[in-house]
C-alpha cells in the first residue's frame, strides 16, 4: 500500500484565523509503507493463530471493531451555573472535559478566555447560544472570563463575568471526543457518516486513521484563495469542506478530527508552528502508541507526524528540508 503524504506552508494572521499564503505549485509526495510494499512477505498461519469468533446462526466472523458512530453532545444542564445579566457559565460537566458559556447582552463582539492550570490562555469568540469550550490541560484550576467589546471598531474590551473552576476530568480523553467550536459536529453532520463509511471493515483504530487520512489527502485540495482572504474568527464547517473538496490547514484538521472523534478515536486539533509558519494539524491517540503528534510517513509500524495538509504542497526534498525530524513542530494550542 502506498501512503500519500501532504503539506502546505501556512501562516494564520491571528489565532486560528487563516493558513499562510502558498506560493509554490502543489506536488503530491508519496512514500512506500514497509508493510505494504510489493516485496512484503506473508507468513503461514500456525495452529495457535487467533481467529474471529463465528456466530452459530450465520457463520459470519464477528467484526474486529464497530464503525457505528458515537456522537457525544455537550450539554448545558444547569446543575452548576454562574451567571449575571450579560453572560452565563455552565460548569455542570467539568468532569467530561468541557465548560459551556453564552452571552446574553446586546454587544455584537464578545470574547471568552479559558486560562488553563499551566497559565496558557485560549481566546474564542462567544455567541448568544451555549457553546462548549474544551478543558485541554487536564485537572487543575481553570479561569473562565467573558469580555464584551466596549467600543465598536476598537480592540477595547471590558470584563463581563469571571470564574475560577476546580476541574477533575474523569476520562483524560474526553476533551478530544466531544465537539467544540473548532471541531463542530452534531447528529446531523454528514461528515460523520463519511467517517463511518471509511471505517467500515477496519480491523483496528490504526486502520481507521489510515483510511480517513488517505481519503482526505486524496479528495480535499488546498484552497489558496481562501488562505489569502479568510478573516479573523473563521471556524470550519466540516460538511461544507467535505462537499466542496477544498480547504486550508484548519479545515483539513477539523474534518479529520470530526471523523476520528466520532469513531471513538481521541483526536486533538493542534495549532502551533511548523518552523516559523503558524499552522494547524492533528494529533491522534492510538492504543499501544500513545499520542501521535504529527505524520510525515508510515513505515508499517510507526506514524511520524500526522499532518493531513501535507498532500497539497511541495517536493519531497523541500518537505524534508522544512520538517526535518519533526522537531520544529511546536504546539501552542490544543482543541
Amino acid at each position: 500500500m502506498r501512503y500519500r503524504i501532504v503539506f502546505c506552508i501556512l501562516a494564520l494572521s491571528l489565532l486560528l484565523s487563516a493558513c499562510g499564503k502558498g506560493t509554490t505549485e502543489t506536488t503530491a509526495v508519496t512514500t512506500n509503507a514497509a508493510s505494504g510494499s510489493e516485496n512484503s512477505s506473508t507468513t503461514e498461519a500456525t495452529e495457535t493463530t487467533e481467529t474471529p469468533e463465528v456466530t452459530e446462526t450465520t457463520g459470519t466472523p464477528e467484526p474486529l471493531r464497530s464503525n457505528t458512530p458515537v456522537i457525544l453532545i455537550p450539554e448545558a444542564s444547569g446543575d452548576v451555573i454562574y451567571d449575571n445579566d450579560l453572560a452565563s457559565i455552565d460548569a455542570s460537566h467539568l468532569d467530561d472535559g468541557y465548560v459551556m458559556a453564552k452571552y446574553t447582552g446586546t454587544v455584537s463582539k464578545v470574547k471568552i478566555q479559558v486560562q488553563t492550570p499551566q497559565d496558557a490562555v485560549y481566546t474564542y469568540y462567544l455567541h448568544s447560544d451555549y457553546e462548549a469550550f474544551p478543558l485541554t490541560e487536564g485537572d487543575g484550576t481553570y479561569k473562565i472570563t467573558v469580555y464584551e467589546n466596549v467600543e465598536a471598531g476598537t480592540d477595547l474590551y471590558a470584563q463581563v463575568i469571571s470564574k475560577e473552576l476546580q476541574v477533575r476530568i474523569a476520562n483524560e480523553f474526553s476533551p478530544y471526543l466531544y465537539p467544540n467550536q473548532y471541531v463542530d459536529f452534531d447528529a446531523d453532520t454528514q461528515t460523520i457518516a463519511k467517517g463511518a463509511e471509511l471505517a467500515a471493515g477496519a480491523g483496528s483504530d490504526l486502520e481507521v486513521v489510515t483510511n480517513v487520512y488517505n481519503y482526505i489527502i486524496e479528495n480535499i485540495t488546498y484552497d489558496y484563495d481562501k488562505a489569502n482572504s479568510v478573516k479573523s474568527g473563521y471556524v470550519p464547517n466540516v460538511d461544507e469542506i467535505l462537499h466542496s473538496g477544498t480547504g486550508i490547514c484548519f479545515d483539513y484538521a477539523a474534518v479529520m478530527a470530526t471523523m476520528l472523534r466520532t469513531q471513538q478515536i481521541p483526536t486533538r486539533l493542534v495549532v502551533g508552528y511548523a518552523g516559523t509558519a503558524y499552522h494547524a494539524w492533528i494529533s491522534t491517540h492510538i492504543d499501544d502508541l500513545g499520542w501521535v503528534n504529527g505524520i510525515i510517513e508510515f513505515d508499517g509500524t510507526t506514524w511520524k507526524m500526522m499532518d493531513p495538509t501535507f498532500a497539497a504542497s511541495q517536493s519531497e526534498k523541500d518537505l524534508r528540508d522544512l520538517i526535518g525530524d519533526g522537531d520544529n513542530y511546536q504546539t501552542k494550542y490544543k482543541y
